[in-house]
């Protein structure tokens, strides 16, 4: 925004390929993921005015990385990165009662990959990463029901599926 001629309605810039867009059901931040070259996937807090550095700092492992800077000042780091990338597709917080355990964890689907990722986040940190399944599919969207159970769009063989808890049962 300080360059002469720069669109003055920008709100961040050195973001590369966004896929997914949220909000943090506790403290309100906008929270997003985008698709690094090979490696670099971000988990990015979207702040007004923030650099993210592409293309000056990344964290791809092309065989000719785009640059060999990870980190400059000035320039935001990720919350978290999968190097090699998983293709993230699409992230949701779940807010649902059926996975209560999972109350405002950030849930992560990936086309490369073909998994589901489940990121606890901790005053504003992610501490901890859990693969939930992987489905041998690329998962294209996720969302939330109203009726609290997560459903998933899979590119092949094109269909919706809902997950559930699995239910204990006592005989």
């Amino acid at each position: 925004v300080d360059i002469k001629g720069a669109k003055t309605a920008a709100y961040t810039y050195g973001n590369r390929n966004p896929q997914g867009m949220t909000l943090h059901p506790v403290s309100r931040e906008i929270i997003a993921h985008e698709h690094g070259p090979r490696g670099g996937d971000e988990i990015n807090y979207i702040k007004a005015g923030a650099n993210y550095g592409w293309p000056v700092i990344t964290y791809d492992i092309q065989p000719s990385p785009i640059s060999d800077l990870t980190h400059l000042k000035g320039m935001e780091q990720p919350e978290f990165h999968w190097t090699p990338a998983i293709g993230v597709s699409n992230i949701t917080f779940y807010t649902g009662n059926p996975f209560k355990e999972w109350q405002n964890n950030l849930l992560v689907t990936s086309l490369k990959a073909e998994n589901l990722y489940r990121l606890v986040i901790d005053e504003g940190k992610v501490v901890e990463e859990e693969l939930v399944f992987s489905l041998g599919s690329r998962i294209r969207d996720i969302e939330i029901g109203p009726d609290g159970f997560i459903y998933l769009s899979l590119e092949y063989p094109g269909e919706i599926i809902q997950l559930r808890p699995i239910k204990n049962s006592i005989n």
